[in-house]
């Protein structure tokens, strides 16, 4: 054999035995990181105008001013930046099944669910209590991509839709599968005071379809639970000579609700609706949050004296520029205002309207002055909701109080201050990270990690920093 030719095999043997290049290798995503130079804002403690935090294996491992970069961290520098604990969005139906059956709800619009049916209840579809969002989750690629952009790691997801609504999961608004997902759940039980969708009653037809069927509604089945959980109980005891109850699987979901070991969550916006559901809630020994809340404000009284929880809609009404028409957000509950249809420039807007759009901007406020405890929700409305923050804040709510109401608040509400909400090592790396500040005209979103994970927020994706005409 010539020398060219045996060089040629030689060279051919090498390429065969020798590892993959580089290049060929798939990429390993880093699990370690540090974030040097920023101002931090642990919540737990007084910010830190200068300093580090590093994260490793999904975990934060160490936060100060004065601290040293380990050898295999991937370096971010943080000049020019804010890092906040991960923003919780309190009430939503992120990942929830779309109308139809196709994809996942990106948001918390109650017209957007299908409202699955738990085939073996003994109930109908909108009144089944053991139906549980963790069982209901099937994101798609997107389902995430908004919330995101406005700064959200984790939210609370409950069926968008019905009277007794199952239970909620928090998950975290990461990709990949669901189990990896599930920060904690069942969370609480969802209860809305209308049939179908969001924004009033009799939205899916059918009985009930009045503010009286509806609490009519919700009374019998707690009766009946209530009478069951007696049953099953004295059953178990002595269970000889006794004929075996049926089993009641919506019946059997309410008995930690009956108990006050679930609390309940209550979509509802008008004033007559949060006071006739506090009402409704001390009958029968509830642990009752309100979600939603729009004229919360007006009820604070009650609410405070009750120490009944808000998980406080920020979707506010505004004028927009096109149509000189007002819009409000809002999910679950009827009053409040809806998202109103277009109108001329020249259309007149009402007095209620343009009340709403001036007050409702200062109910977070008006809340927190009176010592109700608030979680925030961005309403399904992710592309305004910075600048509806800003606007609570420039309402009367301290930015500090905004700051706990989308961190440690919604955290110990939902059971997990423990693992989120604070920037302290040994918890879940999920941070948000602004250029600039949270609460400034300027600041932006432009990267997360969610369980460690490093997510950047193109521009595209980043809500815009100032409001529409308000």
């Amino acid at each position: 054999m010539s020398l060219p030719a045996r060089l040629a095999g030689a060279a051919a043997l090498v390429a065969v035995l020798a590892p993959p290049s580089a290049a060929q290798r798939p990429a390993v995503a880093p699990t370690t990181w540090a974030i040097t130079g920023a101002r931090l804002e642990p919540v737990s403690g007084p910010a830190i105008a200068k300093g580090t935090i590093v994260i490793r294996n999904g975990l934060i491992v160490a936060i100060g001013a004065d601290l040293s970069v380990p050898a295999d961290a991937r370096v971010i520098d943080g000049a020019g930046m804010t890092v906040y604990p991960g923003l919780i969005d309190a009430y939503t139906s992120l990942g929830m099944p779309a109308a139809g059956g196709g994809g996942a709800g990106g948001g918390a619009g109650g017209a957007a669910s299908s409202r699955p049916a738990a085939p073996n209840s003994n109930y109908d579809t909108g009144l089944q209590a053991e139906l549980r969002a963790v069982d209901l989750l099937a994101p798609s690629s997107a389902s995430f991509t908004a919330a995101r952009g406005a700064g959200f790691t984790a939210a609370l997801s409950a069926q968008a839709s019905g009277v007794y609504r199952g239970s909620s999961a928090l998950i975290a608004l990461r990709d990949g599968p669901v189990n990896a997902l599930v920060l904690t759940e069942p969370v609480a039980q969802h209860v809305g005071f209308s049939r179908g969708g969001g924004g009033g009653f009799g939205g899916g037809g059918g009985f009930p379809g009045s503010l009286m069927g509806v609490f009519a509604q919700l009374r019998q089945e707690l009766l009946d639970a209530r009478h069951y959980g007696e049953l099953t109980a004295a059953y178990a005891r002595a269970p000889k000579g006794m004929t075996r109850p049926p089993h009641d699987p919506t019946l059997e979901a309410l008995q930690p609700v009956l108990a006050g070991t679930m609390r309940v969550v209550m979509a509802a916006n008008s004033e007559r609706e949060i006071r006739r559901a506090l009402a409704f809630a001390k009958e029968f020994g509830l642990s009752p949050v309100i979600a939603g809340g729009s004229e919360a404000w007006k009820a604070a009284d009650a609410l405070a004296a009750a120490k009944v929880p808000v998980l406080l809609d920020i979707d506010f009404p505004r004028r927009t520029a096109a149509t000189g028409a007002a819009g409000a957000g809002g999910r679950g509950g009827g009053g409040g205002g809806g998202r109103g249809g277009a109108a001329s420039d020249s259309t007149p807007e009402s007095m209620r309207v343009l009340r709403e759009r001036v007050e409702r901007p200062k109910g977070a406020g008006r809340l927190a002055s009176a010592g109700v405890t608030l979680a925030i929700t961005a309403g399904d409305d992710y592309t305004d909701f910075l600048a509806n923050l800003r606007r609570a804040v420039a309402g009367g709510l301290d930015a500090d109080a905004a700051l706990r109401a989308l961190t440690i608040g919604p955290a110990t509400l939902f059971g997990v201050a423990d693992r989120l909400g604070t920037l302290e090592p040994g918890k879940i790396a999920n941070l948000t990270v602004v250029t600039g500040d949270l609460f400034a005209e300027d600041g932006k979103v432009s990267q997360l990690f969610i369980d460690g994970e490093r997510y950047d927020i193109p521009d595209t994706e980043t809500p815009r920093a100032s409001a529409r005409t308000p």
